[in-house]
């Protein structure tokens, strides 16, 4: 279906008039993927169509502010300090009230919790919920308040992945006809500079160098890839392991690459702003979560044509093809890791097979595509809301 017709259609029955998009998210920031994939969903709405918004409960980065700013998109954040700062909330169902949208969009739990209450107390006639991550497991209450509330107030429940749709379902017993599977998307870097990793840290060209950028928290189980790094040393490869992003596991990973005795071959970087140029420079990327949804790093590789190690876990499956595009071994198995990043860096020709490969699969995930996809539902669900 060509995106010609039904956008037409859709503007006829209303007056022409573009249809009033609230995203909602926690934060503005660059470093989560969840968030950059909120904001530059925002920003790549056809604007003949849309008239999109955004609101951020909580304080984010000043330059990405700016940048919102700058693509003409009102930005409106509500300052809540902490989840207990519920009274802030109203300031949501003010502007929902005030402005009368015809679709709220919100992403991650906080907002999908708080926005399908809010947003059908005020009238709001479409209500998105959009999960980007979580493992399904171990908190009963959420599981509780995802099928039980959000799944019944929601119009529909975006799942970022086939296998977290299932689990909505299966798991979580949110109503099947209200999950929607639409993937994530690759989104260029703001502002990306141009660096040298390599010349940073004194290593030559042919020194081989895994890369990985992420926030340090449990989920990513950065500890396997560690071990993983270390066995690989043992291997007799003399690669650099760089590490990208700031969380609270840092301490703990750097207290391993002691006792690991790797300190001579471990980097953590910080927090980035070079994060593309950092991967295009890597033999290899690697991804050792225990659990995702559909992260942006791995479109960051590929449309960089760095080869991906990654566990195979949620929407990776989808998108990587193992032995095509990338490779996929399975969670906390440091060995199976080590083995393929190790394949990797010793074949210049799988490098370059699977990085072609990439090239052409991250071509169907441009936000262009995705964010027309988005458009194709936000239109199609007004028009049923009319009826």
């Amino acid at each position: 279906m060509s995106s010609a017709g039904p956008s037409a259609t859709a503007q006829q029955e209303r007056g022409s008039r573009p249809l009033r998009v609230l995203t909602v998210v926690d934060r503005a920031v660059d470093c989560g993927g969840a968030e950059r994939f909120a904001v530059g969903l925002a920003q790549h709405l056809p604007r003949e169509r849309f008239e999109p918004w955004l609101c951020t409960t909580r304080a984010g980065e000043d330059g990405f502010a700016r940048e919102i700013a700058d693509s003409g998109i009102p930005h409106v954040m509500l300052d809540r300090r902490s989840k207990w700062d519920v009274h802030r909330l109203a300031g949501l169902a003010t502007l929902l009230r005030r402005e009368r949208f015809d679709i709220l969009h919100a992403h991650k739990f906080g907002s999908n919790l708080w926005c399908s209450m809010i947003g059908r107390a005020c009238g709001v006639p479409v209500v998105l919920a959009h999960e980007h991550t979580w493992s399904y497991s171990g908190d009963p209450l959420r599981m509780w308040l995802d099928g039980h509330l959000i799944g019944r107030l929601a119009t529909r429940f975006i799942a970022v992945s086939p296998r977290d749709a299932e689990r909505m379902i299966t798991l979580e017993h949110v109503p099947a006809e209200k999950v929607l599977f639409i993937p994530t998307a690759y989104i260029p870097r703001r502002d990306a500079v141009i660096s040298d990793i390599r010349a940073e840290f004194g290593l030559q060209r042919d020194t081989p160098v895994i890369a990985i950028a992420a926030v340090l928290r449990r989920q990513k189980a950065i500890s396997v890839l560690l071990e993983a790094h270390a066995r690989i040393l043992r291997m007799g490869l003399d690669a650099h392991l760089m590490i990208a992003g700031d969380g609270e596991c840092l301490d703990t990973l750097q207290a391993r690459v002691r006792e690991l005795g790797s300190t001579e071959h471990v980097h953590f970087l910080g927090r980035r702003d070079d994060v593309e140029a950092i991967v295009a420079a890597a033999d290899v990327a690697a991804l050792s979560s225990d659990y995702e949804g559909l992260p942006l790093f791995v479109f960051e590789c590929m449309a960089n044509g760095t080869p991906l190690v990654a566990t195979d876990v949620g929407g990776l499956g989808a998108v990587v093809q193992d032995g095509v595009n990338g490779l996929l071994v399975p969670p906390r198995d440091p060995q199976a890791l080590a083995e393929a990043l190790a394949a990797v860096l010793r074949s210049p020709s799988l490098r370059a097979e699977l990085a072609r490969a990439a090239r052409l699969t991250a071509a169907d995930y441009t936000i262009e595509a995705i964010a027309e996809r988005f458009a194709e539902l936000y239109e199609s669900l007004a028009a049923v809301s009319r009826v």
